[in-house]
């Protein structure tokens, strides 16, 4: 495996960076394996940007206890990073076109958030609305100080390889907002250190968990895993929300915003058969079980080849502790650098000789 990472950047950087490139930062909590939705929502995306940003995917495990500090928690973060890292794999993210790395294993991360955090106040924080539905999805009763401050510890996460560019749905906008006004609050204060990071908003629509009720979560038991057998894609499709109205087959049923015929729209290829699907459905002319068998075969046409690649990368001893290695290293250098100019630009270099 080519080691993209050796290359000189600006100011005798070593990195992976190509010049002229912007910098893109996204990421993941360490949840284990991924589901459909993750696809749609953000790692398509990620595989089409690869090469032509300079890219770095973050796995995001101090952001997790935040709502998740206990010890049995943080002993299986190991076993769901090396999941998720598999998934990535599969899914096509190059470790030679991107930059895959662990959020604790880059020390910088804790000083550079400390530093933010004296630059933005407590009731700015508090308006953000993602913060409170956090703490309602986690079942918390009081706010812990370290999720009011999550937004701030993102903001470290962005600026500390000085990203230009954060790919985000709508409603975490706010989010880079705060990045923003960190970055502007740092450079007046002290000089220009790091870019105002740009949001790149996803065009996806969130895909329905199989309930029809809500996004596909596997905390809510809605999902379909990029992982799961063929015989466990079949059982969920099977079981997947659809028109409540139809009792029986021969009674007209409605297409849209039916969560079946939105996963044949993104996942089946075959656009004549989706099409005529829809007419006898809206006629009344086919039955659920019908335009569920056809879905399931289609979702696993879809995921055969995930599945064989991910079995591959998983025969192969070693191979994720490889690639963090890697990219953990590649970002502690720009880290480094990234803090040299912090200090510099603070004055903060007195009795570091």
């Amino acid at each position: 495996m080519a080691d993209v990472r050796e290359r000189e950047g600006k100011g005798g950087e070593r990195t992976g960076a190509v010049a002229g490139r912007k910098r893109m930062l996204t990421g993941d909590r360490p949840t284990g394996r991924l589901h459909l939705g993750h696809w749609v929502g953000s790692i398509q995306n990620r595989v089409r940007l690869q090469r032509e940003l300079d890219c770095y995917f973050i796995i995001a495990d101090l952001h997790t206890l935040t709502t998740k500090p206990e010890k049995d928690h943080i002993a299986r973060i190991p076993d769901m990073i090396r999941e998720m890292v598999l998934d990535y794999l599969a899914l096509g993210i190059d470790p030679d076109a991107a930059t895959i790395f662990v959020q604790s294993a880059v020390p910088q991360t804790a000083e550079l958030n400390l530093i933010f955090e004296m630059l933005v106040t407590l009731p700015r924080l508090e308006r953000l609305p993602t913060i409170k539905d956090m703490a309602q999805a986690a079942d918390l009763e009081v706010l812990p100080f370290g999720l009011v401050g999550y937004p701030v510890l993102q903001a470290a996460d962005i600026l500390l390889p000085r990203a230009h560019l954060v790919p985000v749905g709508r409603d975490n906008l706010s989010h880079v907002e705060i990045t923003r006004e960190i970055a502007r609050r740092f450079n007046h204060l002290y000089g220009e250190v790091f870019p105002e990071p740009d949001p790149l908003l996803s065009a996806e629509a969130v895909l329905p968990g199989i309930d029809g009720m809500s996004k596909m979560s596997k905390s809510l038991g809605n999902a379909i895993l990029l992982s799961d057998d063929e015989n466990t894609v079949t059982q969920q499709v099977m079981r997947m929300y659809t028109d409540p109205k139809r009792v029986r087959a021969d009674i007209p049923g409605t297409v849209e915003g039916n969560p079946v015929f939105t996963y044949h729209d993104l996942f089946n290829p075959d656009t004549a058969e989706v099409d005529d699907l829809k007419d006898r459905y809206r006629r009344g002319a086919v039955g659920d079980v019908e335009v569920k068998r056809k879905l399931a075969k289609a979702l696993n046409a879809f995921l055969e080849p995930i599945r064989e690649r991910r079995a591959v990368f998983a025969a192969r001893d070693g191979v994720v502790d490889e690639i963090l290695h890697a990219g953990n290293e590649a970002v502690r250098l720009i880290a480094a650098d990234t803090m040299q100019r912090v200090h510099e630009a603070m004055g903060l270099t007195y009795y570091r000789s």
